[in-house]
């Protein structure tokens, strides 16, 4: 191996959009591991819309800070171990950072059994996957024959939450962003409907394509379209709330949508926010069922993967604009 660690900073939290601007590439030397630490490589970095609500301040992490490696999940390689629990080769889920190399104490790192390819730990078995699983059946709770409306339906977690309700006996509605991705979700993937919203009133095509209402909403982008969703919601819906994408990349968040909290009260609904390691306790489970339902043809996978570190601004740039489909990633080694 190279004796140097490529790394990416953020060099300055963005006050508006994030640009390329806003990182800088260095060069140091490879870290290395003291007694009880373990030394890991960069295979993949994954990419999510979350990166970007982390420049806004504290949520469930710390708050970035400028002139730091840029936050971001992992899967690595062990190639050096001081730990008895790990040995060279291993394969680790981590929170390495936009960096090739990194040094962890064994409690930061989570050992892999691999199945599949490497990376499906990051789409279906791994967040992504996780996120759709956990949220849309612990928090939306599907009921066979309800509808179930996703939005940034063709982004790393909207894809299998709607292939999910599928599976459980939903009408699925996506929400996506271009004629293209709404084909491939209607094509590929099964929905039964899905709604442009950059040319078409997401409220009028809630209507037509939602004629029972709405029973189950997984929201991942908050604004105009939860406000839509909100007033179409049945009596007793439930709304998994899993993140704010359009409200992440502006200096500017629009104030809360309308309807709050008059519709939930008089349709006694449930919002229900989650974070996907609240359910951890039980991946082991979700994975198998995951798995079993992808050799049985009912699951499919998209992974959009990029290759070279030094294109991951660029790439989470391009994922706020919304133009991956399916889980990006960068391939970093």
């Amino acid at each position: 191996m190279s004796n140097m660690n490529t790394q990416i900073l953020i060099t300055e939290l963005p006050k508006d959009k994030l640009s390329e601007s806003h990182f800088a590439a260095r060069e140091v030397a490879i870290p290395k591991p003291s007694d009880g630490e373990v030394l890991v490589k960069t295979r993949y970095l994954s990419l999510d819309a979350a990166n970007r609500a982390w420049m806004q301040g504290a949520t469930y992490k710390a708050a970035l800070e400028s002139g730091e490696v840029m936050q971001g999940g992992t899967l690595s390689e062990v190639v050096e171990s001081k730990h008895a629990d790990f040995s060279t080769g291993d394969i680790v889920e981590s929170s390495s950072g936009w960096q090739q190399y990194a040094v962890h104490k064994p409690n930061e790192l989570g050992k892999i059994a691999v199945r599949g390819t490497l990376p499906n730990h990051l789409s279906v078995f791994g967040v992504s996957g996780l996120t759709a699983y956990f949220g849309l059946l612990k928090c939306g709770r599907p009921v066979e024959g309800e509808t179930l409306v996703v939005s940034a339906a063709a982004g790393a977690a909207g894809n299998f939450v709607g292939q999910i309700g599928k599976i459980k006996g939903c009408r699925v509605v996506g929400i996506a962003g271009s004629d293209e991705k709404c084909a491939w979700l209607t094509g590929e993937l099964g929905f039964d409907a899905a709604i442009n919203y950059k040319t078409t009133n997401v409220a009028k095509g809630l209507a037509e394509h939602c004629p029972n209402g709405i029973d189950v909403y997984f929201d991942n982008v908050g604004g105009d379209i939860l406000e839509a969703v909100l007033f179409q919601m049945n009596l007793n819906g439930r709304i998994a709330c899993c993140g704010a994408v359009s409200q992440y990349d502006t200096g500017t968040p629009q104030p809360g949508p309308r309807g709050v909290p008059g519709l939930i009260v008089v349709k006694r609904l449930t919002l229900q926010g989650f974070i996907v390691s609240d359910y951890y306790a039980e991946r082991q489970q979700a994975t198998d069922e995951m798995a079993q339902w992808l050799s049985e043809g009912k699951l499919k996978v998209t992974e959009d993967i990029i290759e070279g570190i030094e294109n991951a601004p660029n790439a989470l740039i391009g994922l706020l604009n919304g133009e991956n489909t399916g889980k990006r990633m960068i391939h970093v080694s």
